[in-house]
């Protein structure tokens, strides 16, 4: 984690600093011109750069969730490319704009005072803002790379905190920074780290397919250096270099330096022939003398600290692998094929505890590889995707018991090792595959579930259109109501339905003309209607379509290919999709009825997780009893929203507590399913 929180530290620390020195200018500016009523109108204008940075971040985070995984490659190696070239803008602007920020400032603030409040609003909404937008793209790019966001975030925090005390000793006078050398000092260490961002970047759009070259590899260094170790870790999470990188990355890195560093040294000033002493504005805008910077090196020293950011790590590491062989200890190679005297070839009775595996592919076809029980094909460890010719580590915990290696090349057949016996250890959890004919029943069940609810569904919906037909609005609401929320509870089937989802159930958000447009069609069509006002005629085209589209599906569905892999993904999606869309009100046309919906989606989770029982209560008992109890407090808030006369509390008026408790509590349960899709993946192990 903490190695990951250096280079957004570094961040933070750099751009918190000039947005503070921004903003202590601003504000010394109209505390010095005897304009302090004006204060409120800098802080606004901060507050609200704040708030659009913290709304960048979520964006980002939003869209690429709703990504598919190579499209979530491809969006975060162009963002990462982007952060490259703002960072980059950032360091060379501020190298050439450190020593006369202040006197810039205070012309703009001069300026928007002589305009009016709204343009100093603005003027300090833009001069934070450009940092807060900076800042939010580089710390969701270093995480997305490091994998995890607690590590990014803790450095970044920690750099702004240092930042904001940097500034207030600045503004109290109390403290004095050379701002040209720590930005020439910073600029130097961040231009090293983009190189990393950027070589990170490219191998995603390679991944994303966006770029070629993904399977042409410069160095694979996984046979000689632990991926997991200590050193190989920090390096990665620094600098974001790994043991494996394409010849893109590698160009893309070495160039990127080459070019950029060469730029930056050489636009750093030259040694005057003299020192003399300089005037410094401070933060607070007060003019005080202070020591001019050293004479600059002459051109072959001003080499030494770039030189020295860019070889040192990789002397360190050197060094490393020299004198521990690049593995830790006990770490072995095992043979990967798909020959069975050669699968697993290598393999010793290893010793209790965890343990690493340098697994390397001596056959001629990308294989998966299994560490597992022979008996019961229980697994300790995989790695799926290994390529002919490289070696990757496997990191496992090994406990008492029987183990053999299973290797599975692609359009081949599993080859299983001999197997050795462990003593000494304690038991050890393992995952029991799951083999596709596994959930051949659960499927078979669950669209046996989903044909009866399609046939109830057709019902319904033929009501709600005889109801529009024969102008009985007040019926078509409450029939309206039940159709609907029959459809939502077959929610682990949406995958399926394809393009007849969004006409039987699409929402007009995106669509050109919005409600009005003609594309706008099903449930939430005749919802906006029928609260809107809209005559019995008005309505009738939007009825009949709907009972028409239903009706396709009914007749559809039996035919459709529904990939048995996607049930125990759907047991966490449809939940996921409730609180973004249902319990955030977003797919509201009038009823209210939204928290009803959200319950009809807990009924059909429910009912997902009846079929999945059986193999999750043989595989973690205990997660069940955790998902149950979930399933209940989510179900029991929604109940309470259920009024005596039948009708539903929408969401917008559910008191803040209670709206906190119910999104708490489905966050929560979302957090206890997420394991079930790894938990019953199909295994080539099985």
């Amino acid at each position: 984690m903490w190695d990951d929180a250096f280079p957004s530290f570094l961040i933070g620390l750099r751009e918190g600093l000039e947005a503070g020195l921004i903003v202590s200018i601003l504000v010394a500016t109209l505390v010095r011109s005897d304009q302090k009523s004006r204060l409120p109108q800098v802080w606004t204008g901060v507050l609200a750069a704040v708030a659009l940075a913290l709304s960048f971040g979520a964006v980002l985070t939003f869209t690429a969730a709703n990504l598919s995984g190579t499209a979530q490659e491809a969006f975060g190696g162009t963002l990462s490319v982007v952060a490259v070239a703002f960072v980059t803008g950032m360091v060379f602007w501020m190298r050439r704009s450190a020593r006369n920020l202040s006197s810039e400032i205070r012309e703009k603030v001069t300026a928007a005072l002589a305009m009016g409040s709204g343009m100093l609003v603005l003027t300090s909404f833009l001069a934070v803002g450009r940092e807060g937008l900076e800042t939010s793209l580089f710390l969701w790019t270093t995480a997305r790379s490091a994998g995890e966001a607690t590590g990014p975030a803790i450095g970044a925090a920690i750099g702004l905190l240092l930042a904001t005390g940097l500034c207030w000793g600045l503004y109290r006078r109390v403290l004095k920074i050379n701002l040209t050398r720590f930005f020439t000092g910073t600029g130097l260490v961040l231009i090293v780290i983009a190189a990393g961002v950027l070589s990170y970047g490219l191998r995603d759009l390679q991944e994303g397919g966006v770029l070629p070259g993904g399977h042409a590899y410069a160095f694979d260094l996984s046979g000689s250096l632990d991926a997991g170790s200590w050193y190989a870790t920090l390096v990665q999470g620094v600098f974001n270099l790994t043991v494996t990188m394409t010849w893109l990355q590698v160009a893309g890195y070495l160039g990127y330096l080459a070019v950029v560093l060469t730029l930056f040294v050489r636009g750093l000033r030259p040694a005057a022939p003299k020192p003399a002493p300089a005037v410094v504005e401070q933060a607070a805008g007060e003019e005080a003398a202070e020591p001019a910077p050293a004479a600059t090196p002459a051109a072959g020293r001003r080499w030494l600290l770039p030189a020295a950011l860019v070889t040192v790590p990789a002397v360190a590491a050197a060094a490393v692998i020299a004198f521990s062989d690049g593995k830790p200890a006990g770490a072995a190679t095992v043979t990967v094929s798909d020959a069975q005297a050669e699968c697993g070839k290598g393999f010793t009775v290893p010793q209790p505890g965890r343990q690493t595996f340098q697994m390397h592919n001596t056959g001629s076809k990308t294989s998966e590889v299994y560490l597992v029980n022979p008996a019961t094909s229980a697994v300790y460890g995989e790695i799926e995707g290994l390529a002919p010719g490289t070696t990757r580590p496997l990191t496992a915990t090994i406990g008492s018991g029987d183990l053999a290696w299973r290797c599975v090349p692609t359009g081949g057949d599993p080859v299983t090792s001999a197997s050795v016996h462990v003593t000494g250890g304690t038991a050890v959890k393992a995952v029991l595959p799951v083999a596709e004919d596994d959930l051949k029943a659960p499927l078979d069940q669950y669209k046996g579930y989903v044909n009866g609810g399609l046939a109830e569904l057709l019902t319904l919906t033929q009501k709600l259109q005889a109801d529009v037909h024969g102008g009985d609005l007040t019926a078509a609401k409450a029939d309206w109501l039940t159709a609907h929320l029959r459809y939502s509870s077959l929610g682990a089937a949406y995958g399926t339905f394809a393009d007849l989802d969004k006409k039987i159930n699409g929402r007009a958000d995106g669509l050109p003309a919005g409600v009005a447009d003609q594309d706008f069609t099903g449930f939430h069509r005749v919802e906006y209607g029928l609260w809107h006002g809209q005559s019995a005629a008005d309505l009738t085209p939007a009825a009949d379509r709907l009972s028409a589209d239903v009706a396709d599906l009914v007749q559809k569905f039996p035919g459709q290919d529904f990939d048995a892999a996607d049930l125990p993904l759907r047991s966490h999606e449809i939940l996921e999709n409730t609180l973004q869309f249902e319990l955030s009100g977003g797919t509201d046309e009038g009823s209210g009825t939204n928290l009803a919906t959200a319950e009809a989606n807990v009924a059909g989770t429910r009912e997902l997780l009846t079929v999945l029982q059986p193999l999750i209560e043989q595989r973690s008992p205990e997660l069940l009893a955790t998902v149950n109890a979930g399933m209940k407090r989510v179900g029991d808030l929604l109940a309470g929203a259920h009024r005596a006369d039948g009708s539903w509390t929408p969401v917008q008026q559910l008191d803040p507590r209670t709206r906190a408790q119910l999104n708490g509590a489905t966050g929560q349960l979302l957090e206890d399913l997420a394991p079930i899709p790894d938990l019953l993946e199909i295994r080539k192990s099985a």
